[in-house]
């Protein structure tokens, strides 16, 4: 929308102070009836979001699902309140809703924002976490979606010391992201305070400016102001951010621009006040037009036919090169899109980047923002995969966590896990990382030991719901099932079994090698092993892993490539305790903190070799 000259524009910006007012006015209403909440947050940026709802943003409320609809994230998402009154403006919630509703147990208006409200694209409230989701949805339409939708984002001063709001305006403007709009509510004052620069609005515009993306500095309160930069970001072309300086607490003197109110109802006194001042309870309706070409609704694709690659048992492959080789055959599918943290030449994404290099984003080292995109992604219906070592995704790990709050489907790979990467050391070794992604609410975890499993796993995870994550091996190891096993999710693989077994080694990944070697050991001295493969780490086979325990006379040794709290040998705890019945079971995992050597050297140092499983397997056997 251009702008309109100012005596043009005059009617709907009174109608946009009409219902800034209103806006103020719900908002301290539900805080009120909640008993908490953040009021002074959200009277900051009522002025912002009246004028972009009354004047910029495109969509049609009624069809949230609607491909040309404008995305509005709130990453100062404990503004929540403002959100709710806004949705009342447009017709979706009523008075009472939120009013009664706010923040009570059931409630779709919680007290931060999710998708169980339908025009919520992702979970807000963990700062500096919307802006980078944000770009992940303007990467989409601006490159695959190809449509002329608009991606606001309201943000907070004091996310603005996030790292990860940084990452993201550097990836927008790599991008020349111009349908991204970020409107940042300067109010100067945190939680515990004033914000690292509070009104220094000049220090904001060349931080902005270094970055790559357009700073419009206005007054957060001035209705023509704040209407003529929203025009201007409109007709930007590149990433643009207002800087818009605001009290806050607006409207309500007693609190305005105060310390001490940050997340606090107004008192029963003051608020009551302040409604009568700003004018009573009123119902003003907004409408926020659909754009005027509704697109045409595109024809469902075929689904795409999917060659996955097949190798011979018994030949040398990496589940990470595996990993590569599936991706670049599920690129056959046109909503899988690939997301690199510039280790594609180890992780092998670089495969699907040469193959279909359309649909291949770069992050560079900035993990948090290739979770943000991922996340974004995903809010648009593609099916992303992204990747680097599983080391390096605890760097983004709140990210991991609220997509699993935002309820969005994205794909994990992690590669150089555990000691076995060798001499790159201690710093690059992932040992943390099963027991992180286990811990996500909603999770899948995948650790495929061969090249055929690894293709399976990625295969399967493309069509999975959720955050999922697959661990890789750097080195080559044997294959060791045919091109035609099927590997579900959930189940696991009994690869070596007797009549009379002794004792069930039990591995994942690298281990499961490393349990094969160890049975075959102890055949030699005459002892019969099974070998079970427990590719799914969560949800792990209890069953079938009960069932093997059982005809090898309930012995087990776990034995895993990670740190022994919450990796493979606690999931397996778990699973055992949910089945039922006595087991045995030693648990083997890397318990010392490792340094630089051979991988050979380093799980032997690590107690985890195959000489190590059969002397454990042998002290149980004697217990």
């Amino acid at each position: 929308m251009s702008a309109l000259p100012h005596d043009a524009a005059r009617p709907a910006l009174e109608a946009a102070r009409d219902l800034a007012r209103q806006l103020r006015v719900d908002s301290i209403r539900s805080v009120a009836a909640a008993g908490s909440g953040h009021p002074t947050s959200s009277l900051s940026a009522a002025d912002l979001m009246a004028v972009l709802f009354s004047r910029h943003l495109h969509y049609d409320w009624q069809r949230p699902e609607r491909a040309d609809n404008d995305h509005l994230v709130f990453s100062k998402g404990h503004a929540s309140p403002l959100l709710y009154a806004l949705y009342k403006a447009v017709g979706v919630i009523e008075d009472h809703e939120l009013v009664e509703t706010y923040r009570r147990a059931g409630s779709a208006l919680q007290g931060h924002p999710t998708p169980a409200l339908p025009w919520v694209d992702v979970a807000t409230g963990s700062l500096g976490q919307g802006l980078p989701d944000g770009v992940g949805v303007a990467l989409a339409g601006k490159y695959l979606d190809r449509l002329p939708y608009r991606v606001w984002v309201l943000c907070g001063d004091s996310e603005m010391a996030e790292g990860s709001m940084w990452e993201a305006l550097d990836k927008a403007a790599k991008y020349d992201l111009e349908n991204l709009t970020a409107i940042v509510d300067v109010n100067r004052l945190g939680q515990a305070g004033p914000t690292e620069l509070e009104w220094d609005m000049d220090a904001y515009r060349r931080r902005v400016e270094a970055f790559g993306c357009r700073a419009v500095v206005i007054d957060g309160h001035d209705l023509e102001q704040i209407d003529d930069a929203y025009s201007l970001a409109e007709r930007s072309q590149i990433p643009t951010l207002v800087l818009a300086r605001t009290l806050k607490g607006k409207g309500v003197p007693e609190v305005e621009d105060k310390t001490g109110w940050h997340g606090k109802p107004l008192k029963e006194d003051v608020g009551e006040s302040a409604v009568r001042d700003l004018g009573g309870v009123s119902d003003l309706r907004v409408e926020t037009p659909p754009r005027s070409a509704r697109p045409a609704p595109a024809a469902a694709p075929e689904r795409a036919s999917v060659n996955l690659p097949r190798y011979e048992m018994g030949m040398k492959v990496a589940t990470r090169a595996a990993f590569g080789d599936a991706l670049a055959a599920l690129g056959a599918r046109p909503e899988v899109v690939v997301i690199d943290g510039e280790v594609g030449n180890s992780t092998f994404t670089d495969k699907f980047a040469g193959a279909h290099p359309d649909r291949f984003f770069q992050m560079y080292i900035s993990e948090q923002q290739m979770i943000g995109t991922a996340v974004g992604m995903s809010v648009r219906g593609y099916v992303p995969f992204a990747a680097t070592f599983a080391a390096f995704f605890t760097r983004a790990y709140d990210f991991i966590r609220m997509a699993a709050v935002s309820q969005a489907d994205i794909r994990l790979c992690g590669s150089h896990a555990g000691v076995e990467i060798g001499q790159d050391g201690p710093s690059q070794m992932g040992l943390e990382d099963l027991a992180a992604l286990r811990a996500v609410h909603g999770s899948t975890v995948l650790y495929p030991s061969d090249a055929t499993s690894a293709v399976a796993l990625t295969a399967a995870m493309a069509d999975l719901s959720g955050v999922s994550y697959l661990r890789t091996t750097r080195g080559a190891y044997p294959v060791l099932y045919g091109p035609d096993e099927q590997f579900p999710v959930g189940g696991s693989k009994v690869l070596r079994t007797t009549d009379d077994d002794h004792v069930l080694l039990a591995g994942a990944g690298v281990t499961v090698h490393v349990c094969l070697e160890a049975a075959e050991r102890l055949a030699a001295k005459g002892i019969p092993a099974a070998v079970i493969d427990l590719y799914s780490v969560k949800p792990l086979d209890g069953e079938g892993l009960a069932a093997a325990a059982r005809q090898a006379g309930r012995r087990i040794v776990v034995v895993e490539d990670h740190y022994p709290e919450g990796g493979l040998g606690e999931a397996v705890l778990a699973a055992l305790n949910e089945v039922g019945g006595e087991y045995r079971v030693r648990h083997l995992a890397v318990r010392g903190l490792p340094g630089s050597a051979k991988p050979a050297e380093l799980m032997e140092a690590a107690g985890i070799s195959a000489g190590d499983v059969e002397a454990t397997a042998l002290r149980l056997l004697l217990a």
